[in-house]
């Protein structure tokens, strides 16, 4: 029986994983950036420009979103630590999506290379 990490290890043998530090070229060049980390997750700061779709509903929004549908553009994912970005990309490429990264070490590794982070603010409650 395989285990969650048993899962990951193998998806990141599919797909294909770009260090932090090449991710801002990847990312000028994506159609779309993903963030596929829950919600509180993305409020609490997100890379500047990402698009919120949780990993439990990616296939999904992907599938039924004309703008997202077109299998030949270009897609970087990133999740926490890089596993759910893993999943999330080998299932796209499973798809038949041609060109999709994730970011290696996730959203930690974004933060630790000091790289620029949006962090919502709360409108003031006067």
């Amino acid at each position: 029986m395989k285990t969650a990490h048993d899962l990951v290890t193998e998806a990141k043998t599919r797909i294909h994983e770009i260090q932090p530090q090449d991710a801002d070229a990847a990312i000028r060049d994506a159609a779309v950036l993903i963030d596929v980390r829950e919600a509180d997750e993305y409020h609490a700061g997100h890379i500047p420009g990402a698009v919120h779709i949780p990993r439990g509903l990616l296939e999904f929004k992907l599938s039924n979103d004309p703008e997202l549908s077109a299998r030949d553009q270009k897609l970087v994912l990133y999740c926490k630590t890089s596993g759910r970005a893993a999943l999330a990309a080998q299932s796209l490429q499973e798809m038949g999506y041609l060109h999709v990264l994730s970011i290696q070490g996730g959203f930690d590794a974004w933060c630790e290379a000091d790289k620029p982070v949006d962090k919502p603010s709360l409108p003031p409650l006067d």
